[in-house]
């Protein structure tokens, strides 16, 4: 099989080749004109010669030509990696080595295609425009066969850990992870999905290209920076009935609708957080203001999407969820033995969603794909009644004093200071090479910095023990985030360590 004739080929043969698949700023696209711009696409890699089952890059922002590379490289039998062009253009040229891509396809402004071009040591750049999906020398045939177990797509870790790594998943996977989270979603032709995260991101590959496009339904693809206006704005002028973004997105429009601002949510009848933890006042608040559910998920890379959710008939606030369809979830201590309910220890998940492995990273391979499943890295524990509840990342644990301390503990307590708009605590060592906390605090508008720093002080001192007390207050502007949106703690542990 190819993913082609499960995304694409199937509906058209259905006769619904008519029907809205993509939308982006230029317009709207349907099942059909999809299918035959992707197999031109393809017939263009044909004819320069591309060799089937290589890699090639994707540098878009979320359009539709994107999603037809995509598409185009799978019906060619290639393995395509989407890459943002947020990105710098030294991290793009990293991945271009690291996956031995043999050629690259930049959608960006000509000047920085030209520069970036320059950088690739090998892959030549296809033309930027789609050819005619008319012309007739450009067939290429049917869509190439891919083995279940054979490598299909490629995506790069956010970096969030400071260095990118290939994730190379399988049809299989693809497969499993529609029958899995994608039962969750119950997506039917009548769906419309808005997705805030992009298609070089994990989570919004499948968003806003597998599920919608497995379902026969329709994908709203946004371009640029996605804030509470430009998100408020795409759900006013596209009406989606499914919302799938980041807890930060869902903060912005939960501020702007406590300030007046409330978006008209009507046509949404489900909506998802994931990419980061969502904490439980954040989901009780953005419930009461828009009133459709909110399912709070769990995912990474490495399994391709969400592998624990909450249920959408009955958010459970604070909670991760359970196991979707497929999946199998345990807790489980250093050595990997399963830890009983109530104790916190490393999350590990069994499914067929699980990617092949890293590219050339064997020892974070060995450590990641372990125990007939994968670590994803999350410390969690699960409750008598079975859902699991999410402490942190694990490479965030800090360790003081011998005590495991949380930071997702400490920046929950000074959210909610008055005066503080956002923080995060990351580890420091002191002069005694000792670990230690910092807190990093954005003032919010018209706050006082002395003020700020006054009350954050306040908070630590009285709401929690000594052991678990950041040594130190600093405040900051804004929290450095990686492409994705998420909290790139190693900026932080990087200016603290120059400091």
């Amino acid at each position: 099989m190819n993913p082609v004739d499960l995304l694409l080929l199937r509906h058209v043969a259905a006769g619904q080749g008519g029907r809205t698949c993509v939308t982006d700023r230029d317009g709207a696209m349907t099942y059909a004109e999809l299918t035959s711009a992707a197999k031109a696409y393809a017939g263009t890699l044909a004819a320069a010669g591309v060799r089937c089952g290589s890699r090639g890059l994707v540098v878009s922002d979320d359009t539709a030509d994107a999603v037809v590379a995509v598409l185009g490289l799978w019906w060619h039998g290639c393995v395509p990696v989407v890459l943002s062009p947020m990105l710098r253009d030294p991290e793009l040229a990293f991945i271009a080595g690291d996956c031995a891509a043999e050629f690259a396809d930049l959608r960006l402004p000509p000047e920085r295609r030209r520069e970036l071009s320059a950088a690739f040591a090998r892959p030549p750049v296809l033309r930027h425009e789609l050819p005619d999906a008319e012309s007739p020398d450009l067939d290429p045939g049917a869509p190439a066969e891919f083995d279940g177990a054979a490598e299909v797509l490629v995506q790069y870790t956010s970096g969030s850990t400071g260095r990118p790594r290939g994730v190379r998943h399988s049809l299989d996977g693809l497969r499993a992870v529609l029958a899995g989270f994608g039962s969750v979603l119950a997506l039917s032709p009548a769906d419309t999905v808005l997705s805030t995260a992009k298609l070089s991101f994990g989570y919004g590959f499948g968003n806003s290209l597998l599920f919608p496009l497995a379902a026969g339904a329709a994908a709203v693809l946004l371009t640029g920076p996605v804030d509470a206006f430009s998100v408020t704005a795409a759900i006013r002028r596209h009406r989606p009935t499914v919302l799938c973004a980041v807890p930060r997105v869902y903060e912005s429009l939960v501020a702007a609708a406590e300030r007046g601002g409330q978006p008209d949510t009507a046509s949404i009848r489900l909506a998802v957080a994931a990419g980061e933890h969502l904490p439980a006042d954040l989901s009780r608040r953005a419930t009461a203001a828009f009133g459709f559910p909110l399912v709070n998920g769990l995912g990474a890379t490495e399994l391709l999407h969400i592998v624990l959710a909450t249920a959408p008939d009955a958010p459970l606030h604070g909670s991760t969820g359970e196991p979707v369809p497929g999946v199998t979830a345990t807790v489980r201590d250093d050595d990997g033995t399963p830890l009983p309910p109530g104790v916190q220890g490393r999350l590990h998940i069994a499914s067929a969603c699980a990617a092949l492995g890293y590219i050339d990273r064997p020892d974070a391979e060995a450590r990641t794909f372990a125990d007939g499943g994968v670590y994803p890295g999350d410390v969690v524990h699960r409750t008598p009644e079975g859902d699991f509840r999410h402490v942190c990342r694990s490479d965030d644990l800090l360790n003081i004093g011998g005590h495991k301390v949380a930071p997702a503990e400490i920046e929950g307590l000074l959210k909610g200071v008055a005066g503080i708009a956002d923080c995060a605590v990351v580890a420091d060592r002191d002069e005694a090479g000792l670990q230690q906390a910092v807190a990093y605090v954005v003032p919010g508008p018209d706050a006082v910095d002395a003020d700020v720093r006054r009350a954050a002080l306040g908070v630590i001192r009285d709401k929690l023990p000594p052991h678990r007390r950041p040594s130190r207050v600093e405040l900051i502007a804004a929290l450095p985030t990686t492409s994705t949106g998420k909290l790139a703690r190693f900026r932080l542990r990087t200016l603290q360590q120059a400091r």
